[in-house]
């Protein structure tokens, strides 16, 4: 008899312990053992965060041992199990890792390969790989959840998806429990007695202020109707993605030269500006049509598509200069221009507008399809088309956890039909459904990628456009990223010809792209094929950053910039001002968000802020997926480089009044988890 010792791993998770039985079988490159029953007497033993050993008798030797079959048989009562992992040591003394992490039900048997990476081309068990994707693909079916959405997982709620990807208990996520939690930390109950009732003056807004201590979120309540505060925000707010360089004025603009010249300090003409470069435009023309929010029959709602026109000026402050609040084709009093040099109520509340805009868009388009949505298909089309041995599968897994649970969450409670979204925001209802279509028509792969985007909207340039902090630090991680990805695609790819051969990425894009983004084979927004491998790193590079940077840098600064609701209203409960001259206080007053709409809005934008306790960040991998050591290497000058890229921006923080880390590498999570 020979005798195989080897160890099981159970999970720290909470629940993770089984008091079930554990059956095991070694398969090896000459033969396979036999069923065995692990700890008959002693089966309890599988306790969260316990290791157990065990010796397996084997009549004759099985050879390098290449999978272990699990099978966990239900005594008295069903639980799960959280394998982390099972190493086998041969009688000879070589020893072999199995990785598992994952839960394992009371079920058929569970298949879990050894820790070799191996791409499809070169596995000796295609078998195996294609008996576990073809179970994958029955488990993670895709769905249409709204027409011309991406689509999404086939499941209504966390309970229906896989059992690897649900919450663990220490992180199940209720929407409407966690907002309301956040209004009572708030101190917003009574508001939200006043229904309907709206603030008598901006410093009423003070009042839901009171148990806020937020560095930025008081500077902002501040200074928010400050012309520097309003256009730094398009460079470092929440929303640091509408501003491009304007080069020439959209047709449907009404801005003159006699309009702005009082506010281009270099004594130049407004196309002289231009042509310098000193000219930059956010242009709203998403929310044009769209129809606002009418699920609260009590109050009617209002969205505009404005232009706003911003200024760099000889201090290299970006400032607004212009603000129209509609775009009709022909001239009219539909098209008024507002300036700074209007009276005080006509340029405050036009600047609302313009942020109320901004919000609305930030919420649909920047966060919840271009961070959440996207990442979402990403992570389908990885479970459905890699194998758990494939290397990028393994690089991947991190940068999805939590993601496909936390999105299924928000389609059931927050952006469904009276969801918690139409609570506060003028985009809910139908306005939902008709942002993110109108949205999708224009998203392409490139815009995914950091440095093209910023070339794409002439933002590109340190000098052209200094305190571009979101930019700056967004590049700095970018490469950090693409870094980390090349030396792992350079190591299991010895050419161009054996990404070509990878059949399974060629599944993983072709799924992206067809399955999840619904393009046609004549029309692809997105990658169909990978031919090269610096082709194959951009794409990754775009995965894990989307997953990460980009949804922290629009994401847990929400609570900074989004808490002082002047400063960024949820919705207009008056249209926009077709006039100058006809705007007081008052009218001011009755088109922010009433007392109820406020609440609701601080609570939410409050419990997204909220980093999660068991927060795993940026190049932080606390399950072993990889065991060759060059992988090992790669990760640690991938942290090493983080850590100096975290350093870099400290330094710079520590000189700002307004100090910017939503990029810095120690404050972005490894996945969009929230």
């Amino acid at each position: 008899m020979f005798t195989y010792k080897v160890s099981i791993t159970t999970g720290e998770q909470e629940y993770a312990g089984t008091v079930n039985k554990i059956h095991l079988t070694l398969v090896g490159t000459e033969r396979c053992g036999d069923r065995t029953l692990l700890d008959k007497s002693f089966f309890k033993r599988f306790g969260k965060g316990s290791v157990v050993s065990v010796d397996i008798k084997a009549k004759e030797l099985l050879g390098d041992i290449v999978l272990v079959k699990v099978e966990k048989e239900k005594i008295l009562i069903d639980d799960y199990w959280y394998c982390r992992s099972i190493s086998v040591t041969t009688p000879s003394g070589d020893c072999f890792e199995f990785p598992c992490y994952r839960w394992i039900a009371s079920e058929k048997e569970v298949i879990i390969r050894d820790g070799k990476d191996q791409l499809p081309q070169d596995d000796n068990l295609k078998e195996y790989r294609r008996m576990e994707l073809e179970s994958r693909q029955l488990l993670f079916r895709w769905k249409e959840w709204r027409s011309g959405f991406p689509l999404s997982i086939d499941a209504n709620s966390d309970t229906e998806l896989p059992l690897d990807i649900q919450f663990e208990a220490a992180k199940s996520v209720d929407f409407s429990l966690n907002f309301i939690k956040a209004i009572g930390n708030l101190g917003l109950n009574e508001f939200l007695k006043l229904f309907q009732s709206s603030w008598k003056d901006i410093a009423d807004f003070g009042k839901i202020f009171v148990k806020i201590k937020n560095t930025v979120s008081e500077y902002v309540m501040k200074n928010w109707n400050e012309d520097f505060l309003f256009g730094y925000q398009f460079l470092n707010g929440c929303n640091p993605v509408m501003i491009s360089k304007c080069w020439n004025l959209p047709n449907e603009f009404a801005v003159t030269q006699e309009m702005v010249k009082g506010s281009l300090d270099r004594g130049l003409t407004l196309q002289e500006e231009l042509k310098g470069g000193n000219i930059y435009i956010a242009d709203y023309a998403i929310l044009k049509g769209v129809h606002a929010n009418t699920t609260d029959p009590h109050t009617k709602q209002y969205l505009a598509a404005p232009f706003c026109l911003l200024y760099k000026n000889s201090q290299n402050e970006i400032v607004p200069i212009a603000i129209q609040l509609s775009r009709q084709t022909t001239a009219g009093a539909g098209n008024t221009v507002f300036l700074p040099s209007d009276n005080e109520y006509d340029w405050m509340l036009a600047k609302m507008w313009v942020k109320s805009s901004d919000f609305n868009v930030h919420q649909l388009v920047t966060h919840l399809l271009r961070t959440h949505l996207i990442s979402e298909v990403f992570a389908i089309a990885m479970y459905r088309q890699l194998a758990a041995v494939h290397p990028i599968y393994k690089l991947l897994i991190p940068h999805v956890r939590y993601t496909i649970a936390i999105n299924t969450a928000a389609r059931e409670k927050l952006i469904c039909e009276s969801g918690l979204f139409d609570k506060a925001n003028g985009t809910g209802g139908i306005a939902i459904v008709e942002v993110v279509q109108k949205a999708m028509r224009t998203l392409t792969y490139k815009s995914l990628c950091f440095p093209e985007a910023m070339k794409a909207r002439g933002v590109d340039n340190k000098e052209d456009l200094p305190n571009y902090y979101y930019r700056d630090d967004g590049m700095m991680v970018w490469e950090a990223i693409k870094s980390f990805v090349s030396d792992v695609v350079r190591f299991y790819y010895s050419s161009d010809k054996t990404v070509q051969e990878d059949e399974e990425i060629q599944a993983f894009v072709q799924d992206v792209c067809f399955s999840g983004m619904k393009n046609s084979p004549k029309d692809c927004a997105f990658p169909n094929c990978l031919k090269t491998r610096e082709q194959l790193v951009e794409y990754l590079t775009v995965v894990i950053f989307t997953a990460s940077a980009q949804h922290a840098a629009v994401n847990f600064g929400q609570y900074d910039w989004f808490a002082w609701v002047p400063n960024c209203p949820s919705t207009m409960r008056k249209p926009p001002p077709t006039q100058k001259g006809q705007v007081d206080m008052k009218y001011i007053m009755e088109s922010l968000p009433d007392r109820t709409r406020s609440s609701w809005h601080l609570g939410a934008v409050w419990a997204l802020s909220q980093f999660q306790d068991e927060e795993v960040l940026l190049g932080v991998y606390p399950n072993k997926h990889f065991t060759e050591k060059s992988v090992t290497e790669a990760t640690k000058s991938f942290r090493k480089k983080l850590v100096e890229v975290t350093n870099i921006i400290k330094r710079r923080n520590e000189k700002l009044k307004v100090p910017y880390w939503y990029l810095s590498p120690d404050r972005i999570p490894n996945s969009v988890a929230i």
